[in-house]
């Protein structure tokens, strides 16, 4: 038996309602337990003067897969000039943006995350993305299956397919790639970028199979929520980046009608039209429709300065921005007919109109948007900028006098297009604790992650209280995966593997033959060469299946 016993801190757990319980966390064998669990010889640590939280969840981060590596390629001077020293485990490789696959389970462990998930997954690519996953020490991870551009969903709807059929198929992709949710990246517009269509909204039709984005989301949603799936479809909608967006995201907001629909970096689909610029914030009316229906859920996808690098299966998306790149470089790739991907480095500046502006919305998103279990903090990494700016946009939020320095930093002229001054709004502790851990883990199904109370997954984070919250946030006192210390006064101490979450809903069988033909006739290969095995998946602790209630 392993024990350890988090003593003489304050326990913040939102999810058992302890918002700074004076409480020891004891973890038997990896998981959470009562204090009076043990009572023979155990490692104690002691958190006087800390606060005690479960391990951060990120619902949205870009780790794994073929634009990853495409943009550490792209980014090579990046590689060689942000490079970690090497420490009694390993030598983390480099880049910030772009870092590597082992930095990236470090600077997260670091901070005090012990679960992140790769929001787009292209179900041509999964196995691939399965192994760099697993190459990532100390979280747990998953993928979320990007559909709503492939052909063979496209082909159904054409034919008019069932919603039934619709079901069967997105149930067999989840088996057969291994994944847990089901994420849609601009709704029929990479396909019809294809066919020489720039710009895709709501209800404009795709030119070569005669469906609309509205049909493609309302038809997914209603899969995902038969299905029984816990995380609501993950939408990344129409019209990225461009002005006037508000609208399609408020009319998106109403497509959903009433059923479960996740928003994703809607910072980036928040701009409205106004001013002189014909550029202005759309946060307020966004964060209102937010606010009126609670079947809504977002990221922000905060935009914070500095050089990054831009990297999404929006090929429309990236082909319009690639004027912008900085450096002078960028690569656009078609994947199997599945999805697509553009990489665009980009340097967000504090004094250019446009970037200063984003910032701000991004801010506003957060701080208008009342309720915290239905937001999360995101920087849709890398492309609003890399999650290593957490700490530092915790402070933002948590401290009204320091956002306001840095707003006076920006752009005057974005200044004028910003009510970011008017909204006096600071998040507790307690609210970031939610945005990072306990709302996390309930969209995505968790019961036994994202809280210390009994039975769950020894993942505990110490934080040492610092009223600068960004020193606070960035490296962590005491980080705990499955009840082992692996990050001891904010260094790396021992070096564990987290686990592969996934989903397995049912479906008629009778649809593997109908894929078997698909396959033969289309790809060029045995749908059986398609399917991710489950030996396929990371070792170390192994895949987590999540049970799913398909709806009768």
């Amino acid at each position: 038996m392993s024990a350890v016993r988090i003593t003489n801190g304050k326990v913040l757990d939102p999810a058992n309602g302890e918002a700074g319980v004076a409480r020891d966390v004891v973890i038997v064998d990896g998981r959470v337990a009562s204090a009076d669990a043990v009572t023979g010889a155990v490692e104690t640590i002691d958190a006087k003067g800390g606060i005690v939280m479960a391990g951060g969840i990120d619902i949205h981060s870009h780790i794994a897969g073929g634009k990853s590596n495409i943009a550490r390629l792209l980014m090579s001077e990046e590689q060689r000039a942000i490079r970690e020293p090497d420490g009694p485990f390993c030598g983390c490789g480099g880049g910030l943006s772009t870092m590597t696959a082992h930095a990236t389970g470090c600077r997260y462990a670091e901070m005090g995350y012990t679960a992140v998930f790769e929001p787009a997954m292209v179900a041509a690519n999964a196995r691939h993305m399965h192994a760099e996953m697993a190459d990532i020490p100390f979280l747990d991870t998953g993928g979320y299956l990007v559909l709503g551009n492939d052909d063979h969903l496209l082909d159904l709807m054409q034919a008019g397919a069932s919603q039934a059929q619709v079901n069967d198929y997105v149930a067999w992709m989840l088996n057969a790639t291994k994944t847990m949710a089901i994420k849609i990246v601009n709704p029929g517009g990479i396909n019809a970028f294809k066919f020489n269509q720039r710009k895709m909204d709501l209800d404009e039709t795709n030119p070569r199979y005669g469906v609309t984005p509205r049909k493609i989301l309302t038809s997914l949603i209603k899969a995902v929520t038969e299905l029984g799936l816990a995380h609501p479809i993950h939408l990344h909608g129409c019209n990225l980046g461009v002005p006037g967006n508000d609208a399609t995201t408020l009319a998106t907001i109403a497509a959903a009608e009433g059923l479960p629909l996740h928003l994703t970096h809607v910072q980036f689909h928040s701009y409205g039209t106004e001013g002189d610029k014909k550029f202005s914030s759309g946060a307020a009316a966004i964060a209102e429709a937010v606010n009126k229906n609670p079947n809504i859920s977002i990221d922000v996808g905060q935009v914070m300065f500095g050089q990054t690098v831009t990297a999404s299966a929006d090929l429309m998306s990236q082909y319009r921005n690639s004027p912008f790149a900085s450096p002078k470089r960028w690569i656009g790739m078609d994947m199997e007919m599945d999805a697509a991907c553009g990489i665009v480095p980009f340097e967000y500046k504090e004094k250019s109109f446009v970037n200063a502006l984003q910032w701000a919305i991004g801010l506003e998103l957060f701080l208008l948007v009342e309720d915290p279990w239905r937001i999360f903090l995101t920087t849709d990494h890398p492309n609003g900028g890399p999650f290593t700016t957490y700490p530092h946009l915790i402070k933002l939020l948590m401290d009204r006098s320091f956002r306001e320095e840095q707003f006076a930093k920006l752009a005057k002229s974005a200044r004028k297009h910003s009510n970011l001054l008017e909204i006096k709004r600071e998040y507790t502790l307690e609210e970031i604790a939610i945005v990072t851990r306990a709302a996390p883990a309930k969209i995505l199904g968790f019961t036994d992650r994202g809280h210390l109370g009994a039975g769950a997954i020894g993942d505990a984070v110490v934080y040492r209280e610092d009223a600068d919250r960004e020193a606070m946030f960035s490296r962590a006192a005491y980080v705990l995966k499955d009840g082992k210390v692996i990050v001891r006064e904010g260094e790396i101490v021992d070096l564990v593997y987290g686990r592969t979450h996934q989903v397995t809903p049912d479906y008629d069988k009778s649809i593997e033959a109908k894929m078997d033909r698909w396959f033969d006739e289309t790809i060029g290969y045995k749908a059986s060469t398609f399917k991710v095995s489950d030996d396929e998946i990371r070792g170390g602790q192994g895949s987590v299946k999540h049970a799913t209630a398909r709806a009768s």
